[in-house]
């Protein structure tokens, strides 16, 4: 019997053992494929200065001062990274539930999964782990096929297990979802949430985080604005999971299920969006930055990969304010410019007072300055065949204020095209903080896409009689003039050769008409006379006045002959928003200011700015000046700011639908209208707020026909009072009320209530407020 027993246990002992050399060859065969794969033996694998810090691109981030994201920049990836703490919990919660139910339990790779996954073949599940997944994205891309896919795989594990030591199972969860690409341009967690609910990633409700957890397992198949019903399945199927965790109750579950989505499509582009002209000129700010200071090794940051923070002052609610604004008014005005050049009215649309020739060479120069031209010429195609593309024919998408987001498709030639938007007014609109000189609102234009020449900073046009009072304030800081000291409203004429004209200079009021009485400074320059304009710069001489001028911030060239005095020097609303800064500030100059900081991806800060700023004029001249522009608005051609015609004046109906804005705050300003109406102008302050508005065709001869519509009061004044009602709805922008601060023992007098007193008491009738230009 034992010895049967000892034969018996002798048959077994050779398979037992191979069992083992088996089993144990099976372990080092597999330990040694992973040390194969992990000395490269499968492809290059990251070293650990990469797994501490590995490469994505990320996109540069523009923030506005009240810490909104205005927008970003970048080429290919969108993508802005954020913190684990930043990461709501139901979203976690639906990632671990979903993709990873152990993630917690294992260290870069599921045992029981993958067990599961190779007795099944796949079948009732695979058995990546979230660190798989991110090792995928980081380090080894799409999946490869065939042998190579296994090689892959096997990479993954590896690299999970790196990952796993290297970083906490926190960092793991917030690079995954910082890295996964959403569509659209959604590169990122942070951009998806942004992109698909208009939202930071931390207000994501739970049946939302449901939806971007549910577009990981194929963001192009499940993507919520191509395939709603099968991301709705996908979302409760999240739900469903989230419920078998325990991580919400089959209540909840039941509940959210019913809901439908909300998605809230917002797409980033450079094209769309908050602040578009503003982002623009950020642009083109950083590529002279980053040349002027480059990387410690030399090398320059790359303003499109490198992750940029870039701080800004301007404010995102104003900016809406100033957006909204400028759509709601150049709207109606531009359907009274199309009324009024319709084909019966006008032959030459939208150009006035021009022959066939002089419209043949503006648009003989629009074309040859327009992309398509340039771009065909560099492509060596002769000019013949350039000129024919012009004439044909071709499907294309037009600006339309009258159709859904302001875009319609149409057929037309380029040639048509180029005409075509020559009939759309253009607008520019820049607000500032006059004691910081921070930018606050940046409005370049009606609509960037359509439209991307910036006229805030870009653009330069006659400023007309927003001008003047740089030649008021020379008058006053020279000649020790306030503004009740009065002069004559008669013809005035300076002498040939005096001040540099070589002709004798007469110029007439608006109207073309002389009152013949004296009038106060703070009177003519509400009304504009150009009679009292022309004799105080005779007096203080066109140079004392352009240097002025220039000690406030404009910079292009100006002639030094009496005709400055009405407006002829061509200048732009960022220049001329700085300078008016000036007499709202106390006669300090502050350079305006559209960036404060910018930071690296790190958090490491790379520039500050510093104020630039100068001593221009006295307090008293300073206020002295704002006390005649307040004249403008009190009772003159900025008065409807303050007053409504509307109830008994029927003859000003059609200029002021929509008004009145009823201001009742001290508010100094100035409006401008250059010769034939083709720029209107408003310049508008209270005493922490700088706002110009310009508003004109693209061309000089593309403008309104009448003075009533033509005028900066028409013109340019509703944007401003528009963008200002609103500012003022909101207290937490702080926008001033208040008087201006008059200086301590001022020595100008600025007390003229007498002499106002008695002009108001004279303009009681309608053809008295014509002429004030109401």
């Amino acid at each position: 019997m034992a010895k049967a027993k000892q034969k018996k246990e002798k048959s077994f002992f050779p398979y037992i053992k191979w069992f083992w050399i088996l089993f144990g060859s099976g372990v080092l065969f597999v330990i040694l494929i992973f040390l194969l794969a992990s000395w490269g033996a499968f492809g290059t694998m990251p070293t650990f200065e990469r797994l501490e810090n590995p490469e994505t691109n990320l996109a540069t981030e523009f923030i506005s001062s009240d810490g909104e994201t205005l927008g970003k920049l970048y080429l290919n990836d969108n993508r802005t990274p954020i913190a684990y703490q930043n990461l709501p919990e139901n979203l976690v919660n639906a990632l671990v539930a979903t993709e990873d139910a152990r993630y917690y339990d294992h260290s870069g790779i599921d045992a029981r999964g993958t067990v599961r996954a190779l007795a099944f073949l796949g079948t009732k599940g695979g058995a990546s782990t979230i660190s798989q997944q991110l090792a995928k994205q980081l380090f080894t891309g799409q999946a490869a096929r065939g042998w190579q896919r296994y090689t892959q795989k096997i990479k993954e594990w590896v690299i999970a297990t790196r990952l796993e030591r290297n970083y906490t199972k926190e960092e793991i969860v917030a690079m995954y979802l910082n890295i996964y690409d959403f569509g659209y341009a959604a590169d990122g967690i942070r951009s998806a949430a942004r992109i698909y609910f208009g939202k930071e990633p931390s207000d994501l409700k739970i049946e939302e985080s449901a939806v971007l957890v549910g577009m990981l397992k194929n963001s192009s198949l499940y993507n919520p604005i191509r395939r709603e019903e099968l991301v709705l399945n996908r979302r409760n199927t999240v739900l469903g999971q989230m419920a078998k965790y325990d991580y919400i109750t089959q209540e909840e579950k039941d509940s959210l299920q019913k809901l439908k989505m909300d998605i809230n499509f917002n797409p980033e582009s450079h094209k769309e969006g908050l602040a578009t002209y503003f982002r623009m000129y950020l642009q083109r700010f950083l590529k002279n930055w980053v040349d002027e200071n480059p990387k410690l090794d030399g090398e320059k940051y790359n303003i499109y990969l490198d992750g940029l923070k870039v701080y800004t002052t301007v404010d995102s609610r104003m900016q809406k304010n100033a957006e909204d604004a400028v759509e709601a008014h150049m709207k109606n005005l531009q359907t009274e410019f199309f009324h009024q050049n319709t084909p019966d009215r006008n032959k030459t649309a939208p150009f006035l007072d021009l022959e066939t020739s002089e419209i043949d060479i503006i648009m003989e120069r629009a074309m040859k300055n327009s992309p398509r031209w340039k771009t065909m010429e560099r492509e060596g195609i002769s000019e013949k065949e350039i000129r024919n593309s012009f004439l044909e024919k071709t499907e294309m998408t037009v600006f339309d204020w009258n159709s859904n987001s302001y875009e319609k498709d149409t057929i037309l030639t380029p040639m048509d095209s180029i005409r075509y938007y020559k009939t759309f007014l253009r607008t520019a609109m820049m607000s500032m903080e006059p004691q910081t000189g921070h930018v606050k609102a940046w409005v370049g234009g009606v609509d960037y896409k359509h439209f991307q020449y910036d006229n805030v900073i870009q653009g330069a046009r006659q400023a007309g009689s927003t001008f003047k009072p740089f030649v008021y304030a020379a008058a006053i800081d020279q000649l020790r003039y306030s503004p009740c000291d009065s002069l004559p409203d008669n013809q005035y004429c300076i002498e040939p050769l005096k001040h540099g004209n070589i002709e004798a200079w007469c110029p007439k009021n608006s109207d073309g008409k002389y009152s013949g009485e004296n009038l106060t400074l703070k009177s003519a320059l509400a009304n504009s006379v150009n009679t009292v304009t022309a004799q105080l710069i005779d007096k203080v001489g066109p140079g004392s006045v352009v240097a002025i001028a220039k000690n406030m911030g404009l910079t292009r060239d100006i002639l030094e002959v009496p005709a400055i005095a009405l407006g002829t020097p061509e200048l732009n609303v960022y220049e001329m928003v700085g300078a008016y800064g000036t007499f709202a500030n106390q006669g300090v100059y502050v350079k305006p200011v559209m960036v404060t900081r910018i930071e690296d991806k790190n958090g490491t800060v790379l520039f500050e700015y510093t104020p630039e700023t100068k001593d221009v004029l006295s307090k008293d001249v300073a206020y002295a000046t704002v006390n005649l522009m307040e004249g403008v608005t009190q009772y003159g051609s900025g008065g409807r700011l303050r007053h409504s015609f509307a109830k008994n004046q029927t003859v000003y109906k059609e200029i002021i639908t929509g008004y009145p804005y009823e201001l009742t705050n001290p508010i100094a300003g100035k409006t401008g209208t250059t010769q034939n109406q083709s720029d209107g102008w408003f310049m508008g302050m209270v005493p922490n707020l700088v706002t110009g508005v310009w508003v004109g065709g693209e061309d000089r001869a593309i403008h309104f026909n009448r003075l009533a519509y033509g005028q900066g009061a028409s013109m340019a004044l509703p944007i401003w009072a528009m963008y200002m009602k609103k500012n003022y709805e909101n207290e937490e922008l702080g926008v001033s009320k208040e008087a201006f601060e008059e200086p301590e023992n001022l020595s100008i007098n600025v007390d003229c209530t007498k002499v106002l007193q008695d002009l108001k008491d004279d303009l009681d009738t309608e053809d008295d407020l014509k002429d004030l230009g109401f």
